[in-house]
């Protein structure tokens, strides 16, 4: 398996040898939540559009396709021997004070290494808020930059929403959608990956863009937490039923696997 750059809650590193059983062969792969990457960089599609609503994502991504010697070279000095809290929080602040677009993709997978758990989370106010992480010694995932460039220029990477990026897919595209889930408890609900956040409204609205991409050709995937109000959502899907490796928690032990569904509409014949 070839590793994303980016820590990534929710990433699909763990099932990433099952979710390929379910995408099958076509023109092209559209992901209208790239997240870390880890689907495009371990699936072989002559072109990708990769979309994600989050700009600072689909900055760094980006950045990295223009240049990634200049990335490497600039982002490995963010990167001390000595990690300490005081440092974090200034370039933290750096990062939401500055429009500098390079600046902010490098601090941004500073922030990924650095901050608690690889979390990424913003404020209402669009700040990026994820506290220090204990780390002695962040790994520089230079390998993994240089692999995610060497095919970075078969893909298109835009910051859009979700249905926009749906509804730029052609018959005989292969969509997957890996959307922040439906929350198994009211304790386990993460959907701040961007300010504007991801309600059960956006969920249901994702799978009817999903129906109308199938009945003009595209095959539709999308994984999801098994929930009643997510099986009841991808009710007319075929619903295959996994578990997942979680790594949300700071201690393994509260890793536990979480039951999950991969839901999936081929286009009629």
């Amino acid at each position: 398996m070839i590793r994303s750059c980016l820590k990534w809650a929710g990433g699909k590193a763990g099932i990433i040898d099952t979710l390929r059983q379910h995408l099958p062969a076509g023109k092209r792969l559209v992901e209208p939540f790239t997240g870390s990457a880890t689907v495009f960089m371990n699936t072989d599609y002559s072109n990708y559009l990769l979309g994600d609503i989050n700009p600072d994502l689909i900055n760094m991504f980006n950045t990295i396709k223009r240049n990634p010697n200049r990335f490497i070279s600039y982002a490995a000095s963010l990167f001390r021997d000595e990690n300490d809290p005081v440092s974090y929080y200034q370039l933290r602040e750096d990062f939401n004070k500055t429009g500098n677009q390079f600046y902010r993709a490098a601090l941004f997978l500073y922030l990924n290494r650095h901050g608690y758990n690889g979390m990424c989370r913003y404020n209402r106010g669009g700040g990026f808020n994820v506290p220090y992480g204990k780390y002695k010694s962040p790994y520089f995932p230079a390998a993994e930059i240089r692999a995610f460039a060497e095919k970075a220029d078969r893909a298109l990477f835009l910051c859009l929403d979700f249905e926009e990026c749906i509804e730029m897919a052609n018959a005989g595209d292969v969509i997957y959608c890996d959307p922040p889930y439906v929350p198994t408890s009211k304790t386990a609900d993460f959907t701040n990956y961007h300010a504007a956040g991801f309600s059960l409204v956006d969920q249901q609205r994702l799978a009817e863009v999903l129906r109308r991409a199938s009945r003009r050709g595209c095959h539709v995937v999308a994984s999801n937490s098994h929930t009643e109000e997510t099986l009841d959502i991808y009710g007319d899907f075929q619903i295959t039923h996994i578990t997942a490796p979680r790594a949300v928690s700071c201690k393994a032990a509260g890793r536990q696997p979480a039951r999950e569904i991969i839901a999936t509409m081929r286009a009629p014949a």
